[in-house]
């Protein structure tokens, strides 16, 4: 059967979602208000948004089984911890710089695939790793740039999140029986949101700090991309393309992160950059166009 191209595709559009976070987040900080006010605020309309589809295209929640249930539940933990994790480094990391620990997501979410499969890497999944890594040191315009500064904080918290990622791409690629895409997206960001509340700033939905401020417009911004597109579109296309080739495409991320603060936070960029964006983009392809060309031979 001939490949198909619109799941690895789903893929990479939710992978580019996350990859504006951090620049909003940014922004949102910049107008005084704090990363766990932003990251609070975005699991509060994500979950709202969430709510409002499912009233629209749902009857009733589905009947699950233990270990549909428990799956859930585990990718809705892991999304709230990366962004609770990721928030924190961006109070010590330039948003570039934060992507790019990020950004570790791809090979710690490859090895995880491969121990629980019991498997090897295979050849294609290993040249790919070694452009996106490659891709990632130019892309961060690291090279240059004076670490020994930058807190330690902000290097575990950047690497923590990478793993909390990683390790949500693996759940939610596993598949769960009768329920639909909305449904899972709404207990998900449910569980989310309860975690996110436990941790961080709920009350800024009863001091008046999320209405009666700019905050609802960066939470509803956060809400869509950081929530309802990308756990939408990893549910659907996750459980077809795999945890190994997920974390692959959502490469994706790094490229539009770096050229969204460039955009909107004015950070620089330069030709060794752009050569490390292109690096990436090619390195995210490369098991998609592979797997093509197997399934047509």
């Amino acid at each position: 059967m001939k490949f198909q191209l619109l799941y690895p595709l789903l893929i990479i559009i939710a992978s580019s979602s996350y990859g504006i976070l951090s620049t909003i987040i940014k922004v949102a900080m910049g107008q005084g208000f704090t990363s766990g006010e932003a990251v609070t605020s975005q699991y509060m309309f994500g979950f709202f948004l969430a709510l409002i589809l499912f009233i629209f295209t749902q009857r009733s929640l589905p009947r699950l089984n233990k270990t549909g249930l428990f799956t859930i539940i585990c990718a809705g933990i892991f999304t709230a911890a990366t962004g609770i994790i990721y928030g924190k480094s961006l109070e010590y990391l330039t948003a570039s710089l934060a992507v790019v620990l990020f950004f570790q997501f791809t090979w710690i979410g490859m090895f995880i695939d491969c121990i629980l499969h019991k498997r090897m890497p295979t050849r294609p999944e290993i040249i790919s790793l070694v452009f996106l890594l490659g891709g990632t040191i130019l892309a961060a315009g690291i090279l240059d740039k004076d670490l020994s500064a930058i807190a330690w904080q902000g290097w575990v918290y950047g690497l923590l999140a990478a793993a909390s990622f990683a390790t949500f791409i693996q759940i939610n690629s596993r598949k769960v029986e009768g329920i639909s895409t909305i449904s899972r997206t709404l207990l998900m960001s449910f569980v989310a949101l309860i975690v996110i509340n436990i941790f961080l700033s709920p009350e800024i939905l009863w001091n008046g700090t999320l209405i009666n401020s700019h905050l609802w417009i960066f939470g509803l911004i956060l809400g869509v991309f950081g929530i309802i597109l990308p756990i939408l579109l990893f549910s659907i296309a996750a459980p077809k393309v795999g945890g190994s080739l997920s974390s692959i495409l959502s490469a994706m991320e790094l490229p539009v992160a770096i050229l969204a603060s460039v955009a909107v936070l004015h950070e620089k960029l330069t030709i060794l950059q752009v050569f490390g964006i292109v690096i990436v983009l090619i390195g995210m392809t490369l098991p998609t166009v592979i797997a093509q060309r197997k399934n047509t031979v």
